[in-house]
């Protein structure tokens, strides 16, 4: 059973609403229902009415809060414990794609460093694909990457997600073509471009497959990339047009190396999910970690270029 979703329900309980919930963990409020949905499901009874002051408990939730504070100020305890004696040791292997080592992953080792100074972390930076790959082996513990993963022994949760865009070289005739055109003309004559994207299978080359495919364009000239420094490195020689995340070329865009094609439709945000092995030292504290590093990472760039999920 998930613990955050057993702390969103103690919060709703408490609110009795579930907007207010979503304050209270800076989340949104259909994350909140989606908790409270899933835990429902999970127990197979319905834990709140909607009444007129708002979101009730029903008898049988009432029962559920009993058991589920009981739980929340067990956890409390030990990771009060945990904290206080620094006492967590070993090693824990965690990968992560290159677009998360771009962004927001640095930061979360970094945390999870100060919080278990005395713990190793093993570092992996591979295609989704592997990572997921991996972990199903036992190789590692805990991977970032894009897709949610079911599996007896594994776990996931989406955390943000980075919006994409289109981008090119601010010297490209390229950049003159589209200028304030976002017709469907426009598109098609992006569809004749090079495009840069992510590697081949990953999730956001197949998104960008079917949104050419969705403007009738099925000949589209995508050349797939595993790294980002390249993506953006042949973007700004004039290669192509990249198709990536904007956070993830903040530098080249405010030196003014790069700059984005606005109005175009862009492929679906790529998300950020954590999956790991349940049962692996440390990695339910180390999620809460991510957490909070990724709801700072948000802060930082703004809501325009990272959206939270969880």
């Amino acid at each position: 059973m998930n613990l955050k979703f057993i702390e969103t329900f103690i919060w709703v309980a408490k609110l009795h609403s579930f907007s207010l919930a979503a304050d209270k963990q800076h989340s949104t409020q259909a994350a909140i229902s989606n908790r409270i949905s899933a835990l429902e499901q999970e127990l197979g009874t319905k834990l709140f009415t909607r009444e007129a002051k708002g979101v009730m408990l029903t008898r049988t939730g009432e029962r559920v809060l009993q058991h589920a504070e009981q739980v929340s100020e067990a956890i409390a305890r030990l990771s009060a414990s945990l904290h206080d004696d620094k006492m967590a040791s070993g090693t824990i292997r965690i990968g992560a794609m290159d677009s998360a080592i771009h962004s927001w992953f640095v930061d979360f080792v970094s945390d999870a460093a100060y919080h278990y100074p005395n713990l190793n972390i093993e570092i992996t930076c591979e295609t989704a694909l592997v990572l997921n790959e991996q972990l199903r082996r036992g190789m590692l513990d805990m991977v970032i990457q894009t897709d949610m993963l079911r599996d007896e022994t594994i776990r996931s949760i989406e955390l943000l997600q980075l919006p994409l865009g289109w981008l090119v070289a601010s010297d490209s005739p390229i950049a003159a073509h589209f200028h304030g055109d976002t017709s469907a003309a426009a598109f098609e004559r992006l569809g004749r471009e090079r495009l840069i994207t992510f590697s081949r299978h990953s999730r956001p080359h197949q998104d960008l497959l079917r949104l050419m495919q969705s403007h009738d364009i099925s000949n589209a000239k995508v050349s797939c990339v595993n790294s980002v420094t390249a993506i953006l490195k042949m973007t700004q020689a004039g290669f192509g047009v990249g198709a990536i995340p904007p956070a993830l070329a903040s530098g080249p865009l405010r030196a003014g190396a790069l700059r984005l094609l606005d109005g175009l439709e862009s492929p679906p945000p790529m998300p950020f999910v954590v999956a790991w092995r349940s049962g692996a030292d440390w990695a339910e504290r180390l999620v809460e970690i991510a957490e909070d590093t990724a709801h700072r990472y948000v802060a930082k760039v703004g809501v325009d270029a990272a959206r939270i999920v969880a």
